[in-house]
């Protein structure tokens, strides 16, 4: 019997996991939740531009958490940075779990130990009632700055500091509240320095949970987590997909997040975003780098992950049989068996 999924928001990366679960063939879409009032109704493979599959749309929260179903991949804009109320995300994910449904989420989550037991206590308790588990994912965090260092590690005698780096390019990026509510492209500085302190926050929590799963999983006690940050100015106007780039404002942005330990730093993750690194020279070109400091050192690239929110929603998607599998509880990727591209092959 294939596993039934609700898709929870068809933004950017939710729309890429849409299309995914209606490909799989041991997956079947049970209800697709929406915040826009235009997408109510829509048939779900209409929504993505596939033919009709008799799945509406629905804005109905009760609805869905009625509704039987295997898993949820919830995929909203992170509440701790958009909307009214910053713990939306933790009371719709444990209703979710209390009411049965395992969850797998981009909004976080990927090591919610990082916030300590009144957190995990809650989201236990719910996974306990429902008998369901959560499962926090992404590409960065989630696969880049905490997977990929920790199978590295698998090689060393001895690890002296880890370091990631992701650089992003934007340019392609559809959504104007990503790129320039979120992230603040296209803000004059002044704007950008004022505005920046609850991103800095959001930010901070999120790589810190993945810092603090890679020491945890190394038997690393960590003193703190620092975080610094620094922008780049655009010197000549141009367009991205999310809107227009103007000389003097925000086309870059380098954030490093260091875990620290009796002062110095024992795990380093450095993010580039670029509005368009094809004009923006300044720091790394995109990709993605691992560079284990040790016995025996070690460095991996990735040149180019060329759909980065692909990547994500195949991510989450591909983690639903392990998910749905596993024992009640928060479920991080040490918990969980590597999800692979199964069922996605196609050979000519």
């Amino acid at each position: 019997m294939p596993f039934r999924v609700v898709q929870w928001a068809t933004g950017a990366v939710g729309r890429y996991a849409l299309r995914s679960v209606l490909a799989k063939a041991d997956l079947e879409l049970a209800g697709v939740l929406v915040y826009d009032p235009d997408k109510v109704g829509v048939d779900a493979g209409e929504l993505v531009g596939l033919p009709a599959v008799g799945v509406p749309c629905t804005d109905d929260v009760e609805r869905i958490l009625d509704l039987p179903a295997d898993c949820v991949l919830h995929m909203p804009l992170p509440a701790a940075y958009f909307g009214d109320d910053p713990s939306a995300d933790v009371e719709t994910i444990c209703s979710l779990l209390a009411a049965g449904k395992n969850v797998i989420t981009t909004t976080g989550f990927v090591y919610p130990r990082a916030y300590g037991p009144g957190l995990v206590e809650r989201i236990e308790t719910a996974c306990a009632k429902g008998g369901s588990s959560l499962h926090g994912t992404g590409v960065n965090p989630g696969f880049m700055s905490d997977y990929l260092p920790l199978a590295l590690t698998g090689l060393s005698s001895r690890v002296d500091h880890i370091y990631v780096r992701e650089s992003s390019d934007f340019r392609g990026h559809p959504s104007r509240q990503i790129v320039v509510d979120l992230i603040g492209f296209t803000r004059s500085a002044k704007d950008y320095s004022s505005s920046i302190r609850p991103y800095r926050a959001f930010q901070r929590a999120l790589f810190a949970e993945s810092v603090q799963l890679v020491a945890d999983a190394l038997g690393i006690r960590l003193d703190e987590v620092e975080e610094s940050d620094e922008f780049e100015l655009a010197s000549e106007e141009f367009a991205i997909a999310a809107g227009l780039v103007r000389e003097g404002t925000v086309s870059a942005s380098r954030w490093v997040f260091s875990g620290l330990v009796r002062g110095r730093p024992f795990m380093t993750v450095e993010c580039v975003y670029k509005a368009d690194a094809t004009r923006v020279g300044r720091w790394a070109e995109p990709g993605f780098t691992i560079h284990i400091e040790g016995v025996p050192e070690m460095t991996v690239s990735v040149e180019e992950v060329s759909h980065g929110l692909a990547a994500a929603a195949a991510h989450a998607v591909n983690s639903i049989p392990a998910v749905v599998t596993a024992a009640p509880g928060i479920r991080t990727l040490l918990d969980l068996p590597l999800p692979t591209g199964r069922g996605a092959v196609r050979l000519a």
